[in-house]
């Protein structure tokens, strides 16, 4: 019998083969442990399990102990803004690509899970930010994100300006394509694509990258994660601009908007099996050299 977790919640990706089979599996493991489980409402339809009990994202977040994210990143980024708002720990299992946050193997997840269940585990808070889009003083749209939110045009290589300031500080006026507010998390995904430096998620940090910036000296800028960031669109842009958080979710951003990033004020919980190690994820993942000796 656990001692850590107690009621668990299984979320998965829908009308994904390999994901509904480790589901069912995960789900007969937990079940036989005698825990109380909770299968995820968008996935549960997909999976032979009538008398399984079924809760939308929102209510899992609220009864569990342990959450077990199914699926590749995004999927894990997609739950992961829901479930950072409830006192809820969060592992994955990878049915993706790279599963920079998804830990366990779908073959072979019995015993590094059954290590997690005990109380056995390395737990991580994973700082989110908190997005919000301000036209004339009116708060107009917001959420959040996992990994980055980014400015940008809805045209490929077409060329915005802004300002960027920092603690009602003026930074700096840039014209590019956007720019990467991105989390240590993110600091590995379209940050690091964009020339961004790797930041650890022990970090208290934030990165601003930008994309493309029409001038010689533009450089990546990393401040204080509990900094206060305003990106002020010029109202000379076009109309078409918007904010992507984690690529998932967008808010449109109008000339002369105000955009404020800050941290959120509840970090994600994650859990890894013990052993886990960032850089090892890090070589594994990104293909860094072994050691030479």
């Amino acid at each position: 019998m656990s001692d850590a977790f107690k009621t668990i919640g299984l979320i998965g990706k829908p009308h994904h083969a390999g994901a509904n089979q480790t589901l069912l599996s995960l789900y007969q493991f937990l079940q036989a442990k005698g825990l109380t489980v909770y299968i995820e409402q968008r996935v549960a339809d997909s999976i032979d399990l009538p008398d399984a009990q079924i809760l939308d994202l929102v209510e899992l977040g609220k009864k569990c102990d342990l959450a077990i994210v199914v699926g590749g990143d995004g999927n894990m980024l997609g739950a992961a803004r829901v479930l950072a708002r409830f006192d809820i720990a969060v592992l994955g299992v990878n049915r993706g690509n790279l599963g920079f946050l998804t830990d366990l193997a779908p073959e072979s997840f019995e015993q590094p899970l059954n290590e997690v269940l005990a109380g056995n585990f390395v737990t991580e808070n994973r700082n989110l930010l908190e997005i919000t889009v301000h036209r004339h003083g009116i708060v107009k749209s917001s959420n959040s994100a996992v990994n980055e939110a980014v400015l940008h045009a809805d045209k490929v290589a077409h060329m915005i300006e802004f300002e960027a300031y920092i603690n009602d500080e003026f930074v700096f006026s840039q014209r590019s394509d956007g720019l990467i507010i991105s989390t240590p998390t993110g600091s590995t995904a379209y940050s690091l694509s964009g020339g961004g430096p790797i930041l650890t998620p022990d970090l208290d940090a934030v990165s601003l990258v930008p994309m493309f910036p029409h001038t010689l000296s533009s450089r990546p800028l990393v401040v204080s994660g509990s900094s206060e960031i305003r990106l002020k669109v010029a109202s000379t842009n076009d109309a078409h601009l918007q904010i992507s958080c984690d690529s998932h979710v967008i808010l449109a951003v109008m000339p002369g908007d105000d955009i404020y990033i800050r941290k959120h004020p509840t970090p994600l919980r994650l859990v890894h099996p013990p052993g886990y190690s960032y850089f090892h994820v890090l070589r594994n993942k990104l293909g860094w050299g072994s050691k030479l000796y």
